[in-house]
């Protein structure tokens, strides 16, 4: 059985998380345990027409991001690796600098300091030196950054051809195969 962690934080791009977890969902051999920000929620509201009680029915495990006492807050709860998607500044930042004032920081800090697998798909635009060097400390610590940048050799028609290959980049950076999306394979 293969673990995998979903943070969902307050910057937009809510449906990146969606599409993931319906990928997931569909995998046999992969449980999923979610955690969304107060901010996660806001924006799933305004950005899709999905409801908590739907993105939650996703997941094989859903969290409060208050509950510090969530089995995903310890190292002793063993997992194959932690995706935040997308991630905000804000978290990148707590994360980075090891402020776990939530479940979402609390989790990835256990992450690191474990050595497990980190993916940050930050959703920004610009970034800021700030944003550059927080998310530069994460790499240097072993995070795996995938921000959601579109792919164009693969002419994507729709907004879910965009969405399907990022979900793609995520899902193989966990070894997991998806045939969605097309990858390249040289001109």
């Amino acid at each position: 059985m293969k673990r995998i962690v979903i943070g969902v934080t307050g910057a937009s791009g809510t449906i990146y998380a969606i599409d993931l977890l319906k990928k997931l969902r569909d995998k046999p051999g992969v449980e999923t345990h979610l955690v969304m920000s107060p901010w996660a929620t806001k924006n799933l509201a305004l950005e899709t027409s999905y409801t908590l009680a739907q993105v939650k029915a996703m997941a094989d495990y859903t969290y409060s991001d208050r509950d510090q006492g969530a089995k995903i807050a310890s190292g002793s709860f063993l997992h194959d690796g932690m995706v935040i998607v997308p991630a905000s500044m804000k978290t990148v930042a707590g994360v980075a600098y090891g402020f776990g004032d939530n479940l979402i920081a609390r989790a990835a800090d256990v992450t690191i300091k474990e050595h497990r697998q980190l993916i940050i798909v930050p959703r920004e635009t610009p970034l800021s030196v700030i944003h550059l060097e927080n998310l530069t400390k994460l790499a240097k610590l072993g995070a795996q950054i995938i921000p959601p940048i579109p792919a164009f050799y693969n002419q994507p028609q729709t907004i879910q051809d965009l969405v399907d290959h990022q979900t793609m980049k995520v899902l193989g950076a966990f070894g997991i195969q998806q045939v969605t999306a097309k990858r390249w394979e040289g001109d």
